[in-house]
């Protein structure tokens, strides 16, 4: 890598209605990686985000974001959307992950498989589990996770049916509330689930409030993209998962 392009690029796919994976991307940034993004269709933006919808966001068309991502060579491709691959399951978070990195050459995060990563990388198996989707998909997301190793002790779940821009429109102190709701004895991580969710900005204050690891979409993604880059230093202010000094260069997508 030339001096010339700085560390890193990452390129993110983005669903088209999201306003925060952005900037939250922005605060997480590791000094000298440059981030570059595509946006993502596949859904109405006017219908309620339910199971439906998101399924459809799954299984869209990746080919023109993706080639358009690819313009700028990016070294990992973060593709942005927690919902869409929890709605259809692991093995197909998996092998999405594997078709963007085949067709791209690039070092693939999904959000769903980062959640997984960041889990595994803390040695948690219990966690609270919070989000804005409707019901239907975060029973979808309690199985993915439990297919993957995790058990559900807690859950907790916004009172109203949220639309697309609902989600992002929720302020970090009512996502606090949020996660501090998912919050259980036998809980040892608490997961804020959700890419257009103001999470990021919640995370230390919540950790401080539990005790205990607090793991949102974008931060999840953003600690497995500088492992896949080899970034290794930690980043302060956004939760213990950051804070870690061992991130392990080259872990596998």
């Amino acid at each position: 890598m030339t001096e010339s392009r700085g560390r890193a690029r990452f390129g993110i796919l983005v669903p088209f209605t999201n306003t925060n994976l952005e900037p939250d991307m922005v605060l997480l940034r590791p000094s000298g990686v440059s981030l570059h993004f595509a946006r993502l269709g596949g859904y109405d933006q006017d219908e309620i985000p339910d199971a439906e919808q998101m399924h459809g966001l799954g299984a869209s068309d990746l080919d023109e974001p993706l080639h358009l991502l690819q313009g700028v060579r990016p070294d990992v491709i973060l593709y942005g959307c927690t919902s869409a691959t929890l709605t259809h399951g692991p093995a197909f978070d998996r092998d999405l992950a594997a078709r963007i990195r085949a067709e791209s050459g690039a070092a693939t995060v999904t959000a769903a498989g980062a959640l997984v990563h960041a889990l595994t990388t803390l040695g948690v198996t219990r966690i609270g589990f919070a989000s804005p989707y409707v019901r239907a998909i975060n029973d979808m997301a309690v199985g993915f996770l439990g297919e993957t190793g995790f058990e559900t002790v807690a859950r907790s779940e916004v009172t109203e049916t949220l639309d697309n821009y609902g989600q992002g429109e929720m302020g970090p102190d009512r996502v606090f509330e949020l996660g501090l709701a998912a919050d259980h004895p036998e809980a040892q991580a608490i997961v804020l689930s959700c890419t257009d969710m103001r999470s990021v900005e919640t995370i230390a204050r919540l950790e401080q409030a539990v005790g205990k690891p607090v793991i949102t979409s974008n931060q999840a993604m953003a600690f497995q993209a500088m492992q896949l880059a080899g970034i290794g230093e930690p980043v302060a202010g956004y939760g213990r998962l950051l804070e870690l000094a061992r991130l392990e260069a080259g872990v596998a997508a």
